[in-house]
């Protein structure tokens, strides 16, 4: 994977912000820190499409006759992979 210079500038709040987790060694430098927010970031976009894409498809399934419960049961055997 190819590496691309930015140029990025930050309010002095800000630097001394990022500056603060380095020196807590959270973080090695600011690039780290930067590119740690963009996958956080990506990890939340992608988050919300699956939660969108998941209404549309139980908006476009129509109402159904299954009760609360076999619902509830549903969910707990598909979260305990179908035991």
């Amino acid at each position: 994977m190819g590496v691309i210079r930015k140029s990025i500038t930050f309010t002095e709040q800000q630097d001394a912000f990022v500056k603060s987790l380095i020196e807590q060694g959270f973080y090695t430098n600011d690039s780290e820190y930067i590119r740690d927010i963009i996958r956080k970031d990506q990890d939340r976009r992608k988050l919300i499409v699956d939660l969108n894409e998941a209404l549309t498809e139980g908006l476009e399934s129509g109402p159904t006759d299954a009760t609360i419960d076999d619902i509830w049961q549903e969910a707990i055997n598909e979260h305990h992979g179908g035991k």
